[in-house]
Parts: structure tokens; sequence; C-alpha cells
């Protein structure tokens, strides 16, 4: 499916500007919809002025703003959202609200113009399923609604039901990926992103915080892998109605990534640990493991990600580093 003209709704975010690289480096031409709310003009400043890229600031779920930036567009990245536990937690309402209605304009906009659409959602709808190993088909296990952390996951999963939904009445060409703890450049800690939090309380010689004992394990995905399996993905006919794990396979638990960056920052700062309930205010509940199979995801594009967690570190501390002597 040959695409070269991109709508890219939240790209001024820390993936979607990376994905807006990737994008022009490869000879697309690129319209970002974004309302900067999450998102920084910084992190696409380096973009404006060339002659492949357009941004429009405002929302995605602006119907009209849509129609004007996706004028020309012939595939939409949807990747605007409200992200972070933090950011969830401390504003629930906006995180439905905002997420939904986006996701709504976004699919109207797509089935009206017949856009080939890729929606990214999270491994987040997997919610508190005890399962090591998290497969596309799995069944979703939502915790207590009365449970702020649960927001998140029942809106994304409610955008895949409603992107599916399209799918099988229009016959709307999308695709879904499920985006497993992505890191990297430009990544910022302000809504609960645990490792550049911890890289920000390594360089400023601040107790490195982990939430819990620390023993639960993710898997870390570099962006640059993340944002060539979206490319990938949205290229393929075959991918259409379908579901995609994106991320990597290495495991990392919290307590020893906190000691990972400690080392690799040179730095002095103690790891401490805290409870979800000092931290969050609520009966917080946070899933043991999380690994995707990604099994589905390299038999339609050839590849997942694999950039090993040493070097994604490396390079999140160096940018970290350069950031903070700018500021």
């Amino acid at each position: 499916m040959a695409c070269n003209q991109a709508l890219v709704t939240g790209g001024a975010g820390f993936i979607g500007s990376h994905l807006c690289e990737y994008l022009l480096a490869n000879g697309w031409t690129v319209t970002v919809v974004d309302d900067l709310s999450t998102g920084s003009i910084v992190n696409i400043s380096h973009l404006e002025g060339h002659r492949g890229f357009r941004l429009f600031v405002g929302s995605a779920a602006e119907e009209e703003l849509l129609r004007e930036a996706g004028r020309s567009a012939e595939a939409v990245f949807h990747l605007a959202a409200v992200v972070g536990v933090k950011k969830v937690i401390e504003d629930p309402v906006a995180t439905i609200e905002k997420n939904l209605r986006a996701t709504e304009t976004v699919l109207r906009f797509c089935n009206r113009f017949r856009r080939r659409l890729l929606i990214t959602s999270t491994s987040e709808v997997y919610g508190d399923s005890p399962k090591e190993l998290f497969s596309e088909d799995d069944a979703s296990v939502i915790g207590n609604s009365r449970h702020r952390r649960w927001a998140y996951a029942a809106a994304k999963l409610l955008d895949e039901f409603h992107a599916f939904a399209y799918f099988y009445s229009a016959a709307l060409p999308v695709t879904i990926a499920r985006l497993f703890n992505t890191i990297g450049p430009r990544q910022v800690g302000h809504y609960g992103m645990v490792v550049p939090t911890f890289i920000n309380q390594a360089l400023r010689g601040e107790p490195i915080t982990v939430f819990g004992d620390g023993e639960q394990r993710r898997c870390f995905t570099g962006v640059r892998d993340a944002v060539r399996c979206l490319v990938a993905l949205i290229q393929k006919p075959e991918t259409v109605g379908q579901i995609y794990n994106v991320g990597s396979q290495e495991e990392v638990s919290i307590r020893h990534l906190a000691e990972m960056i400690k080392q690799m920052a040179s730095s002095s700062s103690p790891i401490v640990f805290r409870s979800y309930r000092e931290a969050y205010g609520e009966d917080f509940r946070d899933m043991q493991r999380r690994v995707p199979d990604v099994r589905k995801l390299r038999a339609a594009i050839g590849f997942a990600p694999d950039t090993p967690m040493a070097i994604l570190l490396e390079e999140a501390i160096a940018d970290m580093r350069t950031r903070r002597l700018k500021t």
C-alpha cells in the first residue's frame, strides 16, 4: 500500500516527533495536528522549514481543523492522547474525554475521506491480567472503575472497539498498534514515565524513587524501533483490521532499572522505595510483569524492536544531559 503523504495527530509529542522525523527522512510529506498540551514545539522545531512539513496547532477533536490539515493526506497516524500514569490520576476527566473525542473525530474523518489509518493503542489495555506473555487475542482484565488508574486503559480499549466498529460496518482500512513502554530522546518525566524520571533524579543527585517493591518487570522499546514498526504496518495491506503488539522482549525489573541508571549516570543518588498509596493517594495496583508476544508483528513486517536496553539508556542519559545544559 504505497503512501507518501501523512497526517500525524500528536506529532509534537515524544513518539510523534520521532515518527515525523522518520517519515520525512524517507521521502514522505508530513502534516502535524497537535494542541501542545503534552507535546512541545521544541520537539519539532528542527523540522519547521522543511519543505515537506506543516504544523497545525489545535486539537485532533476539531473536525474543521482535521479536514483542513488532512486534505492531501493518504495515511493518518493517530497518536494524540492524554498519556502517563500521573496525568491519568490527576485528571481522569480529561483522560477519558479528550482521548475518546479525538479518536471519534479521526475515525469519522478517515471514514468519510477513505484514509488509511493507524491508531496507536497501549499495552495498558491488557489490564490486570496475570499472563506472563501478552498476545493480541488475549482478553483484557480491567480493574475496578472506582480506581482512576484504569481510566486510560478503558478509554484506549474503547478506542479500539470504535475503530473495529468502523472496520466491520464501513470497511475502514484501520490498524491498531499496541505500544509497550517506549523510551528515548526527548521523553520527559512530567507525566510519570519511569525512565526519564529516574534519569532526572540520578543527574540531579536526588533519591531515585522506586514505587512498590521494585520487582515488577517491564520491557522498554526504543522509540526509533517503534516508529519504524508503525510505518511498516501502515504500508502493509494485510495489516488492515488487525492488532499488533509493538515492543521489545528484553525484560528488566524496576529495581534493576534504577540500579542501571544510577551506575550509567555515575550518580551518587540513593535508591529509595515508596508505596503506591503514598505516591498516588489511592489503592493503586500495578502489573507484576508485562512482556509482549511479537510473533504476529514479525510475521507481518519481518522485524520487531530489538535495540538492547543498555544502548537505549545510554542514549536517553546523554540526551537528558544535553537538555539540562540548554536550560
